[in-house]
């Protein structure tokens, strides 16, 4: 029999949640996921890489989860780098799924798209899996590398149908993902569950704005995120070189936070652009820090270029500009559109000319800012709200539950998920 008993003689569930790319909790979502499935009744165990400055023990106990983490370097040197970084991910994967012992539900956020080894030697001791797609890797390999599609394009999109293939039900980050899911994967629709990233308002939400981050300049620029090759930092960066140089605009102060692959590389692209004595690189920062930051932003900046992957992707900085009441500049992309809507202007594609015209636009007009903020706060205590995707979520873990069987001894409960072995 697994795992022990709740007051009315049910089992408890238990979950085990894969994830490479982050630690926990580090990675809100994921976060946001265990504490749901826990206040549900679950028993949560999430593997996970560690921390480079948080996140850094080798297990902890938080708030009742159960977090196992491994030490990984992150991919150098091109494919090989890759190679070595996700062979190292899964051997500590399996090591320390065996150590968990039998669960209900493994749970694999991608990329990579090779937790499907781990979770299918689960399922063939009874578990169920589930998908939980944050990346369209296909996409994430054509936008990063510039590459085509090589050969190694072709084996990741094997990847992807094997772990489509493997899942018992999907999770969608929105209905672009959703769509792919079901047209490439060949997934059910009612198999598919979309589950959104949004902001924990409860933890994450406006504090007052303090004008000395300002550096002595009337309005502040923010940007949030994550520094990679398809990010668009450079973007932003050569933007904001225009909003001086054409626009003759020096009003402003800019804070990029956040870190990645190409920090370095946009520390010294800022640099280049004689844009260091505007331009401040925080690094990570603990979020009462990024509060600050936002919450006294004028204008939030989200220069994601048009690709195959940022177009249908939601960004999370859009998402929590949001809640911090913030007017976001966009480059005109598909899914910003969706998540956004009126609380951000867009840009044609990848026009870092006009990105900096509707800047300096919104600089000019704080009613317009005052609107686009509150229409975006809206947004995010309605339609988009993290109430939305928990229900989404149980839902799909019970779907995943479902019975492929009738009842037998070895499930007492009824429900199809006899206790692995």
């Amino acid at each position: 029999m697994l795992g022990n008993t709740t007051g009315g003689g049910r089992r408890e569930r238990r979950a085990l949640i894969l994830v490479e790319n982050l630690s926990v909790p580090f990675d809100r979502r994921v976060w946001q996921e265990c504490t749901t499935l826990r206040d549900a009744g679950w028993q949560v165990n999430v593997i996970c890489p560690r921390g480079g400055k948080r996140d850094t023990e080798p297990f902890a106990e938080i708030d009742g989860i159960r977090i196992h983490r491994y030490p990984l370097r992150a991919a150098t040197g091109g494919p090989a780098g890759y190679l070595k970084e996700y062979g190292s991910a899964l051997w500590h994967t399996f090591r320390l799924a065996r150590k968990v012992g039998p669960v209900h539900v493994v749970h694999a956020c991608n990329p990579p798209d090779l937790l499907f080894l781990p979770a299918l030697w689960l399922k063939r001791r009874g578990t169920r899996f589930v998908f939980d797609q944050h990346d369209l890797v296909p996409e994430l390999y054509l936008s990063r590398f510039d590459r085509g599609k090589d050969l190694l394009y072709r084996g990741v999109c094997a990847l992807e149908r094997l772990t489509y293939r493997t899942a018992d039900v999907v999770l969608a980050t929105n209905e672009s993902y959703r769509d792919v899911a079901v047209r490439r994967g060949g997934r059910r629709p009612e198999d598919v569950f979309v589950v959104r990233s949004a902001p924990d308002v409860d933890r994450f939400h406006p504090v007052p704005a303090e004008p000395e981050l300002k550096r002595g300049k009337p309005h502040l620029l923010c940007y949030l995120g994550v520094m990679g090759p398809q990010d668009g930092v450079d973007y932003a960066l050569r933007a904001l070189a225009r909003l001086r140089d054409e626009l003759g605009r020096t009003d402003w102060h800019a804070v990029f936070v956040g870190g990645g692959d190409t920090f370095d590389a946009m520390v010294e692209l800022s640099r280049q652009l004689g844009l260091s004595e505007q331009v401040e690189f925080t690094g990570r920062i603990p979020d009462a820090d990024l509060a600050r930051y936002l919450s006294t932003a004028d204008v939030c900046l989200s220069p994601d270029p048009h690709n195959p992957l940022n177009d249908v992707s939601t960004m999370n900085k859009v998402l929590e500009y949001m809640v911090m009441g913030r007017p976001i500049v966009s480059f005109d992309l598909r899914e910003a559109r969706v998540s956004a809507g009126d609380a951000a202007v867009y840009a044609p594609a990848n026009d870092e000319t006009e990105f900096a015209r509707l800047v300096a636009l919104l600089l000019d007009d704080p009613e317009k800012r005052a609107l686009m903020g509150k229409t975006g706060q809206e947004r995010i205590g309605g339609p988009l709200s993290w109430r939305n995707s928990q229900r989404a979520l149980l839902a799909a873990y019970a779907a995943a539950c479902r019975p492929h069987a009738p009842a037998s001894a070895g499930d007492p409960d009824g429900e199809g998920t006899r206790p692995p072995r």
